[in-house]
């Protein structure tokens, strides 16, 4: 039963990675006043961009920094045109995203002569930690996974404690909460904004790369398959606070995990395919009926008194 549950949290880890690096992408940029619903175009050319550079050097590292370096150089167009050309953020992003969609797949078939999938031989997927192996528990979990994995958990927490201990975390919150306070304190908003922007992209590489090279080791058209959208979620979920991102997170990676599960006892795919993403949706409600009670109690709290303060 033990290595049912740890092999089990092994699964949850995996799932929930990439979607860790999107959401606190996202988190970022939703501290500087960025709402970024391009990470699911950028997730998937780092996907892309990973099994390509994988293939084309002989090396899974050197496709991941690719992946980082073009995701990165791919989010310029959102950064720039929404920080530095004052346009729509949302316009932008799904701009982006339908590029991402259409150039992934047009460059399978001009570069590789492929469609659908791309899986050669001697493509190189991410090492897993198997030095780890014979600890007992830890190996059980993060032996078979990619030092991707427990990086992006170190991720969150360096970002969250930065944003709050560090002068230039505070000012980067500054940007996103007063903008114009923060360029009359001499902030370059603009500057701050776009650079933010371009390290979401980076980490949208590292998940993308995550997802096609340590996962998986394939390609396939559109396979982030809405873990950009769960991302977004994650973010409005915890209100873009970095430090909660894992939470969230973690509770898609368990709900696809036990949906693979649900498969191998002969349930159908496509209720098992679907079941992570009804679960986001049903969180996502669950939080605001609390808070919609809470404020119609206060509101019934309030008028009696009301009434009182009035006849006399």
């Amino acid at each position: 039963m033990q290595v049912f549950e740890l092999s089990f949290v092994a699964a949850v880890l995996l799932a929930a990675t990439p979607v860790l690096y999107a959401a606190l992408a996202g988190a970022l940029s939703a501290q500087v006043g960025v709402f970024n619903i391009a990470l699911e175009g950028q997730m998937l050319w780092g996907a892309f961009a990973a099994v390509a550079g994988s293939y084309i050097t002989g090396s899974a590292w050197a496709g991941l920094l690719i992946a980082i370096l073009t995701t990165a150089l791919f989010s310029v167009i959102l950064a720039v045109g929404s920080a530095a050309w004052k346009a729509d953020p949302i316009i932008i992003a799904i701009g982006t995203n339908l590029l991402a969609l259409g150039l992934t797949g047009f460059l399978m078939r001009v570069l590789f002569d492929v469609s659908g999938s791309f899986a050669p031989r001697g493509l190189q997927g991410l090492d897993k930690m198997s030095f780890l192996r014979d600890v007992p528990v830890i190996g059980d979990i993060f032996a078979g996974q990619t030092p991707l994995v427990p990086l992006a958990f170190v991720f969150v927490a360096a970002a969250g404690i930065w944003l709050k201990a560090t002068s230039n975390g505070l000012r980067l919150r500054g940007v996103g909460e007063h903008p114009e306070a923060s360029a009359t304190l001499g902030v370059n908003v603009v500057a701050y904004k776009t650079w933010v922007t371009i390290v979401g992209g980076a980490l949208c590489g590292m998940a993308g790369a995550q997802l096609s090279l340590g996962n998986v080791t394939v390609f396939t058209e559109n396979m982030t398959a809405g873990r950009g959208w769960i991302a977004v979620a994650a973010v409005m979920l915890v209100a873009g606070r970095p430090l909660w991102l894992p939470v969230a997170c973690l509770g898609f990676g368990a709900a696809e995990a036990f949906g693979f599960r649900l498969q191998g006892l002969g349930a159908p795919q496509q209720l098992t395919d679907a079941a992570p993403y009804a679960i986001t949706l049903l969180v996502l409600v669950a939080t605001r009926i609390p808070w919609t009670g809470s404020r119609a109690a206060r509101r019934r709290t309030a008028e009696p008194a009301n009434a009182v303060l009035e006849d006399k």
